[in-house]
């Protein structure tokens, strides 16, 4: 059985890739941290397709939490065959008003808990000589954020994690790539104003925000077997914006 475990699962982005890998035949563990019952609502819509799917509580900034959830995983669905490494949070403000707390929070929860269960997965990917890594990040992981420091610092760790990796495991037939999202159409942005939602997309070339199911696709085909030959690459979906 393919399994696919996809932190973040009952997100706007999670969900999308969730449902997506479903369509491809995965087994689904849907990560979650505070959505349980988003999470779960998406299980029982790709069960009702007949999909296998289970909700799985991680928390990232929990190293014994991320411990549990892969043995979870595992216990149910055997070897985790893809692991898309979507869940994170942001923080708009002035760097210098974060408290050390928050700083460390944001960091753990963003790039050190992915590198964590990443660790887990491994293993066993290269013991099958296969597997599949895809890290979502940011293009503000690219060229950063004023006011976005840390949130920006975090997404770029998770690139150079991204290329760093997928040369150390190209060898054992594991790729790692990273989808540098540009602005998509989540709750994430749901903050912003319709003049401040409009004077973004003034500001994208493609004149308008992208979907998370545009962010699936592609994570979907970088899990496929025709992406094999990409790895240690981020590759950018942001209509030309940044």
């Amino acid at each position: 059985m393919k399994t696919a475990f996809v932190t973040g699962g009952s997100g706007g982005i999670g969900s999308a890739v969730c449902r997506r890998l479903a369509e491809e035949g995965y087994a689904v563990a849907v990560g979650y941290c505070k959505g349980k019952e988003q999470a779960e609502a998406i299980c029982k819509e790709l069960m009702s397709g007949d999909s296998v799917a289970k909700a799985i509580h991680i928390d990232l900034t929990d190293p014994l939490s991320i411990s549990e959830a892969f043995k979870e995983a595992e216990s149910i669905f055997g070897s985790v065959t893809v692991l898309v490494n979507n869940a994170g949070r942001a923080h708009i403000g002035l760097f210098t008003d974060m408290s050390e707390e928050e700083i460390v929070s944001l960091l753990t929860a963003d790039l050190t808990g992915a590198m964590l269960l990443t660790r887990l997965a491994v293993p066993g990917m290269v013991k099958r000589g296969s597997g599949r890594i895809v890290n979502i990040s940011s293009v503000w992981g690219e060229v950063g954020a004023s006011c976005e420091t840390v949130y920006s610092a975090a997404k770029a760790g998770i690139i150079g994690f991204t290329k760093a990796l997928g040369k150390e495991l190209a060898p054992s037939g594991v790729t790692v790539n990273c989808i540098s999202a540009g602005a998509i159409d989540t709750p994430m942005n749901a903050c912003l104003s319709e003049d401040e939602k409009d004077d973004l997309i003034d500001s994208i070339p493609a004149g308008r925000l992208g979907s998370p199911e545009e962010i699936a696709e592609l994570a979907a085909f970088l899990c496929s077997d025709k992406a094999g030959y990409i790895t240690a690459q981020s590759i950018r979906c942001d209509g030309g914006w940044c």
